[in-house]
């Protein structure tokens, strides 16, 4: 499943990592070494997210684009 949310990527000093969130989706994250690895692993976890929606009958957000307009 490919979604269209908005994935946001920052560096976390306390984790020592990269964290990815998909505000869209509620509590959907990921973290990785490497910026690349936390959306790799963020794309897992926005896929499992929908699919646990889908069978629980959950409505699912349609994507908003861009959380912060210019």
């Amino acid at each position: 499943m490919n979604s269209k949310s908005e994935i946001i990527i920052y560096w976390s000093k306390a984790d020592n990592c990269f964290l990815a969130e998909v505000p869209e989706l509620a509590g959907c994250m990921a973290d990785g070494k490497s910026y690349e690895s936390a959306l790799k692993n963020v794309r897992v976890v926005m896929n499992e997210w929908i699919e646990t929606a889908q069978s629980l009958g959950r409505q699912i957000p349609e994507p908003k684009g861009r959380s912060i307009q210019t």
